[in-house]
Formats: C-alpha cells, sequence, structure tokens
C-alpha cells in the first residue's frame, strides 16, 4: 500500500496498530500493510466499525455498569493472498470476527489497483489479484470470463 495511505490508516487507529511500531521479526504487522492501494477504503471503513464498536463496548462496561467490556482489538496483519484480504487480529468477539469476514468477502469485489467496482475479476497467471478490466489491461493480467464479478 502507498505509505502515505498506510500512515493516515496508523495515524486514524493508533489502538488498532499498536503493532505496526514493531519489527518485522517481531509481528508482521512491523512490515506495514501488504495490500494494493485499491483496498484503502475498505480497510479504513473495517478499521472505523472496528474502533468504534470496541470503544462502545469498552464504555458501557466503564460508564454503566452492563456488558462484559472487551480489550482493545489489535491488528496482527493486513495482507493481499489469492487475490482477497486477509485481515488478521488479536482479540474481538463474534461480531467483530464478522465485520473481517464480510470486508474479506467484499474485497473479491473491488479492484486492488484503483478501488473500482465495476467489471472485476480475477486475474490468471502467475500472482492471483482481483482486478478491474482496465487495471488487468494496464498491467497485461488476463481476467477469465469466468471469474467476472
Amino acid at each position: 500500500m502507498d505509505k502515505v495511505l498506510q500512515q493516515k490508516l496508523f495515524d486514524k487507529y493508533p489502538k488498532l496498530f499498536r503493532q505496526a511500531s514493531l519489527s518485522a521479526i517481531e509481528s508482521p504487522m512491523g512490515r506495514g500493510i501488504e495490500a494494493s492501494t485499491g483496498w484503502y477504503d475498505l480497510i479504513d471503513t473495517l478499521c472505523c466499525r472496528i474502533s468504534n464498536y470496541v470503544d462502545w463496548k469498552q464504555e458501557q462496561k466503564t460508564k454503566y455498569g452492563n456488558g462484559d467490556g472487551m480489550e482493545q482489538v489489535e491488528v496482527a496483519q493486513v495482507k493481499s493472498k489469492f487475490a482477497g484480504l486477509r485481515y488478521y487480529i488479536d482479540g474481538g468477539d463474534d461480531y467483530v470476527r464478522g465485520l473481517v469476514a464480510m470486508a474479506e468477502a467484499m474485497s473479491y469485489r473491488i479492484c486492488e489497483e484503483c478501488g473500482s467496482t465495476k467489471d472485476v475479476g480475477r486475474t490468471r497467471g502467475g500472482w492471483i489479484r482481483t482486478a478491474c478490466k482496465e487495471c488487468a489491461e494496464k498491467n497485461g493480467w488476463k481476467i477469465a470470463e469466468r471469474d467476472r464479478q
């Protein structure tokens, strides 16, 4: 991911990305976000939803004494694998895991390069990627007709 956009996420969600300050040996997050820029909005939205939910759960416990609270969720790794987003976390509950699953599923319908949702499919040959027709042609990738979304 573009380093400027990556840093924007790290600055916007410092509690989620605590592991980003670790070395690559200590945590995979030390290598940064290993996904293309086209998924920036998807990752940003996922981080926002997780962050807001965790804050709400913690507030319920602290302010009102109800609920079970929740420890801070931390992002352990974000990468692209087999043309889909992989978003690994430490902590969370079923709701947070559901948010992650939804974002990962949506990534197959969003171009990794530009973020377009129009005429998106998985490329064949070499690395498998999710790309729109325009980005695939620009990069010399082939998208099988059956893999178009």
